[in-house]
Parts: C-alpha cells; sequence; structure tokens
C-alpha cells in the first residue's frame, strides 16, 4: 500500500494520546482523526501505539558492528547493512550514526581513517539499501594528536549535522573514578594493565598540548559551517559556562545533576542514554537519567550503545510516572529533531513525514510489560 492508511491505533499526539485512524499521502501525514476510519483497506493496528519514527542523535553501534572485538575489523558495508536492520528494528526512522575521531591508541577503530565507511555510507544511500535516514554525528577526542587529521572525510560532507567534543582523560568527566576507567579500558577495549597505566601516565600531557588547540579549531568549524555543536560528560557548572560560551547547544551525558541544572538554566538540551534508564543507573557510577527526569532536567534519550533501550527507556519513564507517555516519546522524536534541525518529522501531525512506529506492550514472564515494535514506516513506506 503505496500511501498507507491506518486504523483502530492509539496515537501518540505531543500532548495527548487519542485511539483513532491516520492516512499518508505522498509520505507525509495527511490527516488523523478520533474514531473508525471509513477505508476498507486499512491497517488495523489493534489497538497496538502509533509513534512517530524514532530520531537517534547518538548511538555506537555503527562503530560496534565496525569493530565487534578488539583489534577485529569489519567490512564496512555488511557492519552499515548489518547496524541499519538492528536501528530500524527499534523503531529508529532517523539516525545520526556518531563516529569518534582521534586517539593516541593507533589500534583502535577511531584511530584510523574513516574514508571507506563515509564512502560506503553514501554507496549504500543512494542505492536505497538503507531502512533509516542516516546522518553524521562526529565525537571528536580533544587530547588525541589526531583528531583534526582524521577529521578529513568529515569536512564538508553534507550528511555531517552534529559534532561534540569530548575528553575521556581519566581523572575528570565520565571517568573521574580510575577504577571505573579501568574496568571500561580494559574490559571493552581489550586493554592490559600494563597498557592502561601507560596511557594514564601520558593522558595529562596530551590534556595540556592538545585540548585547548584543538577545541578552538572546532568550535570555530561548527561556527562557520552551521553545525550544530554539543559538550560531552559535563561534570561542573564550568564545563556548562564554557560549552555556552562556544555556542553549544546540547549537554551530552552530564555526570552531575550540577552539570544539567546548569545547562538548563544556560538553554542547552540535556541529552542522556537509555541504557542508563533501563539499567536503574549509569555503568560509569555517575548521576542516574531518571533522577534528572524526575528533577526536570531530561530533554533527550539516546540509545547509546543499545538501539533497542529507547524504547525500553521511554515507557519505563512513562510506565513509572516520572513523565507522560507523550513527554517520554518526545524525548526520543520531536526533541532530537528539533536539536538536529530536522523539523519536518518527529511528530505525528498533518503535512510531516509519515515515519511511524507500531508498538505493541507484551508481558513478561515476571509480569512487566515489554515494548515490541512490530512494524516500520519511512515516509510512508514500510521498511521494518
Amino acid at each position: 500500500m503505496n500511501n498507507p492508511v491506518f486504523k483502530n491505533a492509539r496515537m501518540v499526539l505531543p500532548g495527548e494520546v487519542v485511539h483513532g485512524c491516520l492516512a499518508t499521502s505522498a509520505g507525509r501525514i495527511a490527516a488523523l482523526a478520533a474514531g473508525a476510519s471509513a477505508v476498507a483497506e486499512a491497517i488495523d493496528l489493534e489497538g497496538d501505539y502509533l509513534m512517530p519514527g524514532f530520531v537517534e542523535m547518538h548511538t555506537d553501534n555503527f562503530e560496534r558492528h565496525l569493530m565487534p572485538r578488539p583489534k577485529v575489523q569489519w567490512d564496512e558495508m555488511p557492519a552499515l547493512l548489518a547496524h541499519d536492520a538492528e536501528v530500524s528494528a527499534a523503531g529508529i526512522t532517523t539516525v545520526f550514526d556518531a563516529l569518534g575521531v582521534g586517539d593516541a591508541d593507533l589500534d583502535s577503530l577511531r584511530g584510523s581513517t574513516w574514508h571507506k565507511v563515509v564512502a560506503t555510507l553514501d554507496h549504500c544511500a543512494s542505492h536505497n539499501l538503507l531502512r533509516a535516514d542516516h546522518h553524521l554525528h562526529v565525537r571528536c577526542e580533544l587530547p588525541a594528536p589526531n583528531t583534526i587529521e582524521l577529521f578529513a572525510p568529515f569536512d564538508g560532507h553534507a550528511r555531517l549535522s552534529l559534532i561534540s567534543l569530548m575528553d575521556h582523560t581519566p581523572g575528570q568527566r565520565q571517568w573521574e573514578n580510575i577504577n571505573q576507567a579501568r574496568t571500561y579500558f580494559t574490559g571493552k577495549k581489550g586493554w592490559s594493565e600494563e597498557k592502561f597505566q601507560r596511557q594514564l601516565s601520558r593522558s595529562a600531557e596530551l590534556q595540556e598540548r592538545y585540548v585547548a588547540p584543538h577545541r578552538a579549531w572546532f568550535v570555530d568549524y561548527c561556527q562557520r559551517h552551521g553545525i550544530a555543536l554539543a559538550s560531552h560528560d559535563d561534570t561542573t557548572e564550568a564545563h556548562v559556562a564554557q560549552a555556552h560560551a562556544e555556542g553549544a547547544s546540547m549537554s551530552e551525558f552530564p555526570t552531575t545533576q550540577q552539570a544539567a541544572r546548569a545547562a538548563r538554566e544556560r538553554g542547552l538540551l540535556t541529552v542522556m542514554g537509555g541504557p542508563n534508564v533501563v539499567r536503574g543507573g549509569s555503568h560509569s557510577g555517575n548521576v542516574a537519567a531518571s533522577e534528572l527526569a524526575r528533577h526536570g532536567l531530561l530533554d533527550i534519550l539516546s540509545s547509546d550503545y543499545v538501539p533497542a533501550s529507547l524504547l525500553g527507556a521511554l515507557l519505563r519513564l512513562a510506565g513509572e510516572d516520572i513523565v507522560s507517555l507523550p513527554q517520554a516519546v518526545a524525548m526520543v522524536s520531536s526533541n532530537p529533531a528539533k536539536a538536529t534541525g530536522l523539523h519536518d518529522r518527529g511528530r505525528i501531525e498533518p503535512g510531516l513525514r509519515a515515519d511511524l512506529v507500531r508498538v505493541h506492550l507484551t508481558k513478561q514472564p515476571d509480569g512487566t510489560q515489554h515494548g515490541m515494535v512490530r512494524a516500520v514506516w519511512r515516509e510512508g513506506q514500510r521498511v521494518l
């Protein structure tokens, strides 16, 4: 059905949930109404939720498929297609592939060139091989000597819409707790204790030498090219104040409530991870996303390293009455769409893109509810 019509749907609209029907035309939402549909061939959603397609602005999932194990490189096209299928199955219709540039460890993915990856993304998109609409979010590791050099494939690219500035120097921001940093680098990265200690001993020197000039370079780049800028792992009010002065519009994964509150006061949107909500806290020992939501300090949810966490997180926030269901859905749709300048999507409203997700609620063996993505449409075309 080229212009699908839906009936018997619980439509999650801005501010309310309406049981009714929705019609599409030429890839856009044409009309919606409460009650039944008179269109005989309308798709019966059997009372399932119909949500706007999720907008994922920060996911490491593509990187995970490119390097599924430390030092194990995967071919670009199968990695991209697997990543695309996974995010689509999670209800994501617009994805910002977060690719990190810069790493003092040359064995890492982020210490390598991205030319073939970017070329593969362009090829697959131009041949209509992708389910989701893909954009680029470049994560710049400021203390790395090669960050600007490795940014070259993204310079001037049409898909580049977001840049975030990172400093993962152990002892501050995300890795204020050195033991948490050790667990991460020796576990996920596969470093030996000797390598961790060696990198740790170099980290202060690299931070002192490269952070300030690299930060200035990327801030200037964003201002000249009109690229959205985000800070990363803000811990103090000073971190947020600096980001605000540089023109950042988002604070990604603030590690403290103090930083999140400072971001709100300065008009920066706060982004937190869906896994943080689903797990009930941060894997790094930092502030819980649900706590920020309870204080009205959470604007956007990112799936971070688990695409399916978007749906799980929004249902948990709504299920625990921390926010309403429309507010939770906005955190994964309209809010990230607005933050990245995509004003044609993110809400179920006439005239916007028919990016839609059918969500069915089912009970788990323990009696709790679980959300299941049953179907996904992008611009009115079913992709799952």
